[in-house]
């Protein structure tokens, strides 16, 4: 079977649309077509049910995917790194949240770059859930942090750690609340304080609600920013309440710059999952990476 064929039918397994492969591979749309068309004919079944917008993996497609997509990979590697090349510069690709990336993982990974024989350039970048998945298992990433466990067999997570969140606002918002009114009204007391969040859905805020006082929060968003650091800026600034991870806000709650509003005896919980395509764990910098993680993220929790 020919490898060339097997990688484009990875591509697009991955990519989920012949377009996107194309672009991937830099070949045109007729010829991604033409040699998914050679493979079938070859394996003697359709790998791929053509669809209005891309195309589903029949059984036979998911099947062979999951045998071909980790050796491909590491293939590539080797083509990409050369036999005799040193590990140290080998690049590690990651993805994930902006704020937990940042504040988390990548002040990690910075000690695995230094020239030790064994480490790595490092390159990140920042996306929703459905971003760093789709990049993931593209072959943009080779690690990938997210708040949802990707499905199917050609991405594999493992829960790396969970997040526990906080009601804030600055000091004068909690005066204005009374103290422990929270307690004796529930949400009620707090339907007059403006709030900060990053979208307007409320995304926030409106899983502490469900969480802590099984309701729906009723006031809109005041200030909508769409990065929790800014959240947190806000927040300090006066501009309202917010919700945020604990770790993100510690050090203004220790400094008093903000307070939390309520503490619950079951907090709200958020599980963050390091990902990674099937088989590619046998690629030492991306174990090496994934294991450091693993032991860092001990301490996150």
């Amino acid at each position: 079977m020919d490898l060339a064929l097997l990688r484009t039918f990875v591509t697009v397994h991955r990519a989920g649309s012949f377009t996107r492969a194309a672009a991937l591979l830099g070949l045109s749309q007729p010829a991604v077509t033409s040699q998914i068309r050679t493979l079938e004919r070859q394996v003697g079944r359709p790998l791929f049910l053509r669809q209005a917008r891309g195309v589903t993996p029949t059984t036979i497609g998911d099947e062979l995917a999951h045998k071909a997509a980790p050796h491909l990979d590491a293939l590539v590697e080797i083509a990409e790194s050369g036999l005799e090349e040193d590990s140290s510069l080998r690049t590690l690709h990651l993805a994930g949240p902006p704020e937990f990336t940042a504040e988390r993982a990548l002040p990690a990974l910075t000690e695995l770059t230094g020239e030790d024989g064994q480490g790595f350039a490092l390159r990140a970048s920042f996306g929703t859930a459905d971003e760093v998945l789709e990049g993931l298992a593209a072959g943009h990433h080779d690690l990938a942090i997210s708040t949802v466990r990707p499905r199917g067999a050609l991405l594999t997570a493992t829960a790396l750690c969970d997040e526990e969140h906080v009601l804030v606002a600055a000091p004068h918002w909690a005066e204005q609340i009374g103290a422990g009114m929270l307690c004796r009204t529930g949400p009620a007391a707090l339907e007059r304080v403006p709030v900060v969040e990053v979208h307007e859905s409320l995304p926030f805020v409106a899983r502490y609600w469900a969480s802590v006082f099984d309701s729906r929060p009723i006031c809109p968003g005041t200030v909508i920013v769409p990065d929790l650091r800014a959240v947190l800026a806000c927040a300090t600034a006066g501009a309202g309440l917010a919700v945020l991870p604990r770790y993100l806000a510690a050090g203004a709650l220790e400094r008093g710059e903000v307070v939390a509003l309520h503490e619950p005896a079951v907090p709200p919980l958020r599980t963050y999952f390091l990902a990674v395509r099937t088989g590619t764990l046998a690629m030492p910098h991306i174990a090496r990476a994934h294991e450091w993680l693993e032991r860092a993220a001990a301490d996150w929790c």
